[in-house]
């Protein structure tokens, strides 16, 4: 989920770019480090070296040296739980659950579950590869997509699901946030659908920043939230 970025990495890099991703996408989880490592054939400081170039890059997020978020897949809860035919995933947001059936092959639908952070209300949707789920649930996205680095983490755990406007308003006067973007599960989906093309190939190419606008605008998004001059947002 966050903005792309096009800093160019070692084929190294690359290589365990798509090996994290590629057991993420298969499994759900990841070898350790020293396993990875050993696969192939780095010293722990190849691996360390290698590893930093990835979360310079913005292509993963760690957490004391560990990866937590390889998007659109997470290594621990961020709320999201995406349960596959085989496989079970944690989602890094609301982005990021939506967007799982869409890239990974062999998943065309999976069950999307979570909780409304306002009031605990549980939610779950059959989430496709074909169409939005059904639901008058909304998106709410606290931070803007430009401020989304350096704290990821942050910035997903800030993208969820609610019951509804009220539920949102009780959180924002609870937290003291301010509102960011809504949106209905139909733009969240149009959102999730397209975003990763491509991330599980290799080598990946990103989006330049203003084909991410572009991106943005075809699945209905405007105002400067997304980076997108002044207007309404969500």
């Amino acid at each position: 989920m966050p903005k792309e970025t096009a800093m160019p990495i070692s084929p190294r890099a690359e290589r365990l770019r798509h090996a994290i991703y590629m057991q993420l996408a298969e499994h759900g989880t990841l070898q350790t480090r020293d396993a990875l490592a050993a696969e192939f054939g780095l010293t722990p400081a190849e691996y360390e070296g290698a590893l930093a170039e990835l979360a310079d890059a913005h292509h993963v997020v760690l957490d004391g040296g560990e990866v937590v978020l390889a998007h659109p897949f997470a290594t621990r809860s961020f709320r999201f739980s995406v349960m596959g035919p085989r496989t079970l995933w944690w989602g890094g947001c609301a982005w990021d659950a939506f967007a799982i059936p869409n890239l990974v092959p062999g998943s065309p639908a999976v069950l999307v579950a979570t909780t409304c952070p306002a009031c605990s209300t549980a939610h779950a949707w059959t989430v496709t590869n074909e169409a939005p789920p059904v639901g008058d649930q909304l998106a709410h996205f606290l931070v803007p997509v430009d401020r989304i680095w350096p704290d990821a983490a942050h910035a997903c755990a800030n993208q969820q699901i609610f019951c509804s406007e009220q539920c949102i308003a009780h959180w924002l006067e609870r937290t003291g946030n301010t509102r960011g973007s809504v949106l209905s599960l139909t733009t969240l989906w149009r959102l999730a659908a397209h975003w990763y093309d491509g991330r599980l190939d290799t080598p990946y190419e990103r989006r330049e920043p203003t084909q991410a606008a572009d991106y943005f605008r075809s699945v209905g998004l405007s105002g400067s939230f997304w980076g997108l001059g002044a207007g309404a947002e969500g």
